[in-house]
């Protein structure tokens, strides 16, 4: 044996002292049978823990940590295929919510199924459908969530059941749920609700039978006064007279079918209706179960329509007053019945003429489910001496560009399969944010200390601009679309954070601070719009460069009227500057934002409630006055139509509770609601 083969490396003199040079003995050599291997054993590296491991580390720890399932188990509720990618090419298009052969080839990847013609289309459901354009993707495409019926996969392909047996759940790709989500109506998870009840309640009654539903007395209806037709009020009186109450719906604007009339008033002979306008009436993307498109519980970006609201309203209507709801439209709250530090009723009066006709109306709860634009409500609030907390919003200015440009910079070469939102592919959008520190603009305030969100809000991709003001005095905006979003027009609020600190800087205190700062910038935009409803406009490349150029504006979807203005004067320096600044900003996310052809609109300052209403939280119910109510935007509790319905049926489940409408924990009965599918999208 040479020398050069017993050799040992250095570091293994280190493992002990003075170890033995093997060839200065001149061992025997060993039989190859008998030699042993060598082994290196290095120290173990410190394991990072918690908040230390890497994002990788973390995902491969719950890849290994995922629950294991019990054979009998797969073959209960359904299977939940998440992340499921299929190219435009492939894709039948953004209107065909079934299930498709490229789709089924992508669900029998996910399965390690053999043959996906072999897999029934029947067994599978489509619960979520989006499309991903982003610029990082090599191409653009739809991404599919998916259920898989276990029960129905069996039934049509027998054989299946071996392989069900091995199906084991993949993180981010694959789940196994207990329950087939299924997106009900909240009347039937009341009706649960009150089965439930029935079953406690006849328990304690001795002389009921358990197989009796429990009847309340017709005497002993509690009454209950909602105050606001908009998504939380509705959804707290449909949830209240679904458990029996004897509620009471009032609505200071008409009907939808009315109130279309006073919107064609104000558009052709500039009358505004102050009770009866965009921000006072029963506007809410409702259940399907009311007559919205199905759509709306798969799409990604769920979208109803202002013009689909009629008929799904109307059936909204209907099925309240068929609970025994009544509805008092064109009436006006304009007080509240206190008695010993509870409410005890309302004092209403007729919105539609001037003559005072004044109602008490007796109650034993009242939820107050107003608009954020309800600035008497909340001047009424203060009288009663209610803590009324002012509270964070935003305002700016609402961006329009052609349609056609944000289809170009979102979608590039497949721009041209949008065709006014009868394509294949969904009408562009964006969504976009900055945050600006005080060192970025100038500020009266100290530099570092205001920290602002600038973002894009309530974007309308072939939308228009509409007025949403409730003093002919004021100019303030917003936006909206129609169900195809047809409109050669897109438009978003742009608009930056405001606080206490910016009220007290114009001189405003006190609650309604935040309302008066509102006024002040709405005043001012009526002044610069001359009047008769004009909005005050200016291009995005003048109002970067803090000028009035006499080039004439490109065309505005807005219908009563725009006129050139010095928009960059229009608010305090810092926050002109802050959205100068985050409009730079968007334009190198999405170049070509800043045009000549985007034109601003003066001005956008209702985006949330100024205000917030404290409440309990488990309850519901004000933390000044018993008896009271207080959900939904106005309130400060929403910020937007789907959570604004959300809160509002909380409420009407507390309220009930309240009430001893029923006797289950509210805590059960959220998680039906989430169960069901009503969350925030």
């Amino acid at each position: 044996m040479s020398v050069s083969s017993k050799l040992v490396p250095l570091h293994l003199f280190l493992l002990k002292p003075y170890p033995k040079i093997p060839f200065l003995s001149h061992p025997k050599p060993p039989s190859l049978s008998h030699r042993k291997i060598l082994t290196i054993r290095c120290a173990k590296r410190s394991q990072r823990k918690g908040r230390l491991r890497y994002p990788s580390e973390k995902k491969k720890l719950k890849s290994k940590q995922q629950i294991k399932i019990d054979e009998a188990e797969k073959f209960e509720g359904c299977w939940r295929l998440s992340n499921l990618k299929v190219s435009v090419d492939r894709d039948p298009g953004k209107d065909f919510l079934g299930v498709s052969e490229a789709l089924l080839e992508e669900i029998a990847e996910v399965l390690e199924f053999p043959v996906a013609s072999m897999l029934p289309p029947e067994a599978f459901s489509v619960v979520r459908k989006s499309f991903d354009a982003r610029k990082l993707l090599k191409e653009p495409k739809f991404v599919y969530t998916v259920d898989m019926n276990v029960n129905k996969l069996m039934d049509l392909v027998p054989r299946t059941r071996g392989f069900i047996s091995d199906l084991e759940p993949k993180v981010g790709q694959l789940e196994h749920m207990s329950y087939e989500r299924v997106f009900g109506d909240i009347t039937s998870i009341v009706h649960d609700c009150r089965r439930i009840s029935d079953v406690a309640v006849s328990r304690e009654s001795e002389h009921i039978q358990l197989s009796e539903p429990y009847k309340y007395p017709a005497t002993k209806k509690p009454k209950v006064a909602v105050v606001g037709s908009g998504p939380s009020g509705l959804f707290a009186t449909l949830v209240l007279a679904e458990f029996g109450a004897d509620v009471t719906l009032i609505e200071r604007g008409q009907a939808v079918e009315q109130r279309g009339r006073d919107i064609g008033a104000l558009v052709v002979r500039r009358l505004l209706q102050l009770e009866s306008n965009f921000c006072f009436g029963e506007v809410l993307k409702t259940l399907v179960h009311f007559g919205a498109p199905k759509n709306i519980l798969v799409d990604g970006k769920p979208h109803l329509g202002t013009d689909k609201l009629v008929p799904l309203l109307r059936n909204f209507r209907k099925h309240l007053q068929g609970l025994g709801v009544t509805i008092k439209f064109g009436t006006r709250v304009d007080d509240l019945l206190v008695e010993n530090g509870s409410v005890v009723g309302v004092k209403v009066s007729d919105s539609r003429n001037n003559l005072i006709s004044c109602q008490q109306l007796g109650c034993d709860a009242v939820v107050l489910a107003v608009g954020h634009s309800a600035r008497d409500i909340y001047q009424m609030l203060v009288s009663h001496d209610m803590n009324l907390v002012p509270k964070e919003f935003a305002v700016g200015l609402r961006i329009e560009h052609p349609q056609e440009l944000i289809n170009n910079i979102q979608y590039s070469g497949l721009a041209t399969e949008v065709r006014s939102g009868r394509g294949k592919v969904p009408v562009a959008d964006y969504k976009v944010v900055k945050y600006i520190n005080g060192d970025d603009v100038d500020t009266p305030f100290s530099p570092g200390t205001m920290r602002r969100s600038c973002y894009s809000f309530c974007m309308c991709p072939g939308g228009q601009v509409v007025l949403t003001s409730t003093n002919p005095s004021e100019i303030c905006v917003n936006g909206m679309s129609f169900s195809q979003r047809a409109s050669k027009w897109a438009n978003a609020a742009l608009v930056v954070t405001v606080s206490s600190k910016d009220f007290d800087s114009l001189n405003f205190y006190g609650p309604l601070a935040g309302v008066e700062f509102q006024r002040e910038f709405e005043q001012r935009a009526a002044t610069m719009g001359g009047g008769n409803f004009v909005v005050p406009v200016q291009t995005v490349t003048d109002f970067l460069e803090n000028k009035l150029s006499g080039a004439s504006v490109p065309p505005s979807s807005y219908r009563m009227g725009v006129k050139n203005a010095s928009l960059h004067d229009l608010f305090p320096s810092y926050i002109t500057e802050a959205l100068q600044n985050s409009i730079s900003m968007f334009d190198k996310e999405l170049p070509g934002f800043i045009s000549s052809n985007a034109l601003l609109h003066g001005v956008e300052t209702r985006t949330s409630s100024p205000i917030q209403i404290p409440r309990c939280t488990d309850t519901y119910e004000s933390t000044s006055l018993k008896g009271l109510y207080p959900v939904g935007e106005g309130a400060g509790y929403a910020g937007g139509i789907v959570s604004a319905a959300v809160d509002g049926m909380y409420a009407g489940f507390a309220v009930a509770k309240k009430l001893n409408l029923f006797q289950g924990s509210i805590e059960s009965v959220l998680g039906k609601v989430q169960n069901a599918g009503f969350t925030s999208y």
